[in-house]
């Protein structure tokens, strides 16, 4: 009797040669390789595991530079066009203007473009010089010349008119002087188109009472009355008229010195250009 032990040779149903056998469905039998199984799961795997690069985020991790090139692009063309838009060459414009017109047949309608040229501007000087010239003979002609004073700049005529014609000191109710002062400027602000601008000022000189707790309280009422005057009594447009209140940060002068405080204590009516 043999003690031997059988061997397995991979095959339930006694010996194999290592093919298994397959009936398809016309009974015919064919050899097959029984490790097929596992042979198609590997290679499926192997190329599902390929497939996965297709889609892997460092293949696309660099497409946002394209977007923003792109808006960078539409961007620097905005601000050309922009540009474009705020140099417009009057003459180049209205030869477009008639080539379109002779296009689309509007001749009759042809838009007009004013330009400011030279005779406007020197309208224009003309008359900022005339109103100098009738501001400068008042204040000569009332005596004004130690109390008002004219100053021309990138904003327009500024008449600077100091406390002492229009107010008792640390008060802001006008006295009976200032508004004679007031009435003559009003003869000429009413003619003007401009716009008014009123402003209150003061020295240094710390302030401290019930009615004018500090000096930004009293360069606005003073402002206030002035511009209130000019509109009630003088009927200027209220429209035009704007009040403001600067307290001391606004100096003409060195506020170190008496004469300097004085020339801050003031009032300046703009007149905007």
């Amino acid at each position: 009797m043999s003690f031997r032990r059988k061997t397995y040779d991979g095959n339930f149903f006694g010996g194999s040669d290592g093919s298994a056998e397959r009936r398809d469905t016309f009974d015919f039998a064919g050899k097959t390789d029984k490790h097929a199984s596992s042979k198609r799961t590997a290679r499926d795997g192997r190329y599902l595991n390929e497939g996965t690069d297709l889609f892997h985020e460092e293949a696309d991790k660099d497409r946002y530079l394209i977007t923003y090139a792109d808006l960078i692009t539409l961007l620097l063309g905005l601000f050309i066009i922009l540009y474009a838009i705020s140099n417009v060459d009057l003459n180049k414009y209205t030869k477009m203007i008639s080539a379109m017109e002779n296009v689309f047949g509007n001749k009759d309608d042809a838009v007009k473009i004013k330009s400011l040229n030279s005779a406007d501007t020197k309208i224009i000087t003309s008359k900022i010089d005339n109103l100098k010239a009738q501001l400068s003979d008042l204040i000569v002609q009332r005596n004004y010349t130690k109390s008002v004073t004219l100053e021309e700049n990138e904003r327009g005529i500024t008449i600077h008119i100091l406390e002492n014609i229009l107010f008792p000191s640390g008060k802001a109710e006008l006295n009976s002087t200032s508004k004679l002062v007031l009435n003559e400027l009003a003869g000429i602000l009413k003619q003007l188109p401009n716009d008014i601008r009123v402003e209150g000022h003061t020295d240094n000189i710390p302030i401290s009472s019930a009615l004018y707790p500090s000096n930004w309280h009293l360069s606005v009422a003073r402002a206030l009355n002035t511009a209130y005057y000019f509109i009630s009594d003088q009927k200027l447009k209220p429209e035009k008229v704007t009040v403001v209140g600067y307290a001391v940060y606004k100096p003409i002068a060195d506020n170190s010195s008496v004469d300097g405080r004085a020339k801050n204590r003031r009032v300046d009516i703009v007149i905007i250009k």
